[in-house]
């Protein structure tokens, strides 16, 4: 987005403002064990599954920005049943998805500028033609949950910005 704005923890100025932060893999993928067999897990962009049991999708947490047509966007991974994930697989090159149901899921990424957010409860919304799910959190209390329902100011976005950048 084409916008200058101050840093408010140094005080630098900034022209542009990012608006998504993605993570390569859910939290899960860290916690293998160090003598896993080969070929029992595997990652890529999209799709995700540990020891060839526990299966992840990767999808977009999409937050309105209030007054603007653009969104936040987490890239956010989602942990799903295998026959969730077999459909996932099934239609993810699919023209038309109109009438595909939600897929249940867990949010399986820590964001920690949130109070606790792995586990939380989850619905992905498959696209068409191979484009990753949109990921929609359970209207909860929960403040990532209520900034999506609701949408987020412009200064909230320089905020998470400045919460995401690496040390400026």
């Amino acid at each position: 987005m084409d916008h200058t704005w101050t840093c408010r923890c140094c005080g630098k100025q900034f022209s542009g403002l990012p608006l998504d932060h993605a993570f390569t893999a859910p939290d899960q993928w860290y916690g293998r064990p160090e003598a896993e067999p080969e070929g029992h897990s595997k990652l890529d962009p999209d799709l995700c599954v540990i020891a060839q049991q526990d299966h992840f999708v990767r999808g977009c947490l999409e937050i309105p920005i209030l007054g603007r047509e653009e969104k936040f966007v987490w890239g956010v991974w989602a942990s799903v049943s295998e026959r969730s994930f077999r459909r996932v697989l099934e239609l993810w090159e699919a023209s038309s998805l109109d009438d595909e149901p939600p897929l249940f899921g867990w949010f399986c990424n820590t964001i920690k500028i949130y109070p606790p957010t792995l586990g939380l409860k989850t619905s992905l919304y498959l696209r068409a033609g191979g484009i990753r799910p949109a990921i929609e959190l359970e209207p909860t209390d929960h403040p990532l949950a209520v900034e999506q329902r609701h949408g987020i100011s412009l200064q909230r976005v320089e905020e998470l910005a400045a919460a995401l950048m690496p040390r400026h």
